[in-house]
């Protein structure tokens, strides 16, 4: 394996091309407090259709094959045969949101290498909910045993490195090779891709960051944040403005690799446009991503005693922070080639978690009041669109039906 084993505090090597990746400076990083950009007549166009195009895209072209990838996988989980991991298995692939989420980005790729992007998106996403949920469970040494489970998402993104023993700190391990099928799946759909060598090192050090990330988000009886804050203080970018535990949030998200991914299916890829693809989703895009995650969550951490990131900024300016974070994430996302759909993808992230009953909540209602003002008007197509895609899948799943 390229990473090396985990020493007391900072087991995580930065990986091929992190130390190019982290010295470069994303322009213009402080965010605006003024909060959103506005946009004139023709860009709203171009975004409307930018819009129409992209949900025609997905609705007719992905996620057809997302329902059949996941079927797969769903097929392979219930043959797994110790019951502990068949549980855990299942249980992460019933979070579909993530995945079809993780699937979204496939609209970036052309047509004739959408299907082994969705491939590689899937699994991927797949393998990062399953190890979530292993690395949730009691252990006697939690770090260690988050860091070897997770080298699988390395392993995905490189066809050289043979696949190691993930559960070798785990009480478990008769999966029937699941994980490792998932593994395998992710690489030998990326090896498809035109300019999957052009994007590797930067999708593995993405990948890295989470193997950190998820390694060292202990719960508080496993020893909380502290090594996580002082790891993520050492990952802000310089000049970011950002506080530790957004960057945290950050290292956390699998958008970056899903970015990447994605760009890999386009032939001739320009070095330029991966840097600035990688510098939007990292930090910023990527820490919108994991903290409205955390929003919806949190009483779901309380009740496995995991503290959330939000809970480490004061609470009277934590509203202001995050619609701060989400006018910056739409100006990365609109500064980018091919923009107008990375903001549709943006607005569906938000959208995601915004529509979600939590973000209702008492306390949640500033928060996603702001995100949703920063964001802009393309929220309210999507809200729309996702309240309506989750109220067909709760009946769907409804047992009177």
């Amino acid at each position: 394996m390229r990473a090396p084993a985990a020493p007391a505090y900072e087991p995580f090597s930065a990986g091929p091309g992190e130390s190019r990746r982290l010295a470069a400076a994303s322009s213009g990083a402080r965010p605006s407090p003024a909060g959103t950009p506005a946009l004139d007549a023709l860009e709203l166009v171009r975004l409307a259709n930018a819009f129409a195009a992209t949900v025609s895209a997905y609705l007719l072209t992905v996620l057809p094959r997302v329902k059949r990838e996941l079927a797969y996988w769903q097929a392979q989980a219930l043959g797994i045969s110790d019951p502990v991991l068949r549980r855990l298995a299942l249980e992460a692939l019933s979070k579909r949101g993530n995945m079809e989420g993780a699937a979204l980005f496939a609209v970036l790729a052309p047509r004739a290498h959408r299907a082994s992007t969705i491939r590689a998106l899937v699994a991927f996403q797949a393998a990062y909910n399953y190890l979530d949920m292993l690395a949730e469970q009691p252990n006697p040494d939690p770090v260690s045993n988050g860091y070897q489970l997770h080298q699988a998402l390395l392993v995905a993104l490189d066809r050289s490195e043979p696949q190691p023993d993930y559960y070798a700190g785990y009480p478990q391990r008769a999966d029937g090779g699941y994980l490792a099928a998932m593994v395998e799946c992710c690489r030998t759909a990326l090896t498809a891709l035109p300019s999957h060598a052009a994007v590797r090192d930067d999708a593995w050090a993405a990948a890295a960051r989470i193997v950190a990330f998820q390694s060292l988000n202990l719960t508080e009886a496993q020893g909380g944040h502290e090594l996580l804050e002082r790891w993520a203080r050492e990952q802000t970018l310089a000049g970011s403005d950002l506080d530790w535990w957004q960057t945290a949030a950050s290292c956390g998200s699998s958008l970056t690799v899903h970015a990447l991914i994605a760009m890999s299916a386009t032939a001739q890829l320009d070095a330029g446009d991966v840097t600035e693809v990688n510098n939007a989703y990292f930090p910023w895009i990527g820490a919108l991503h994991s903290l409205l995650d955390s929003l919806v969550d949190v009483a779901e951490d309380r009740r496995h005693g995991q503290r959330s990131l939000l809970s480490h900024a004061p609470p009277a300016e934590l509203s202001i922070q995050m619609r701060r974070l989400a006018a910056r994430a739409r100006k990365a996302a609109r500064a980018l080639p091919n923009g107008q759909r990375h903001t549709v993808i943006l607005a569906a992230m938000a959208g995601h978690y915004l529509s979600a009953r939590e973000a209702s909540a008492a306390q949640a209602r500033p928060i996603a009041a702001g995100v949703k003002a920063a964001v802009g008007p393309l929220l309210t197509p999507v809200l729309l669109l996702v309240r309506l895609r989750r109220a067909w899948l709760e009946q769907a799943q409804s047992p009177n039906r």
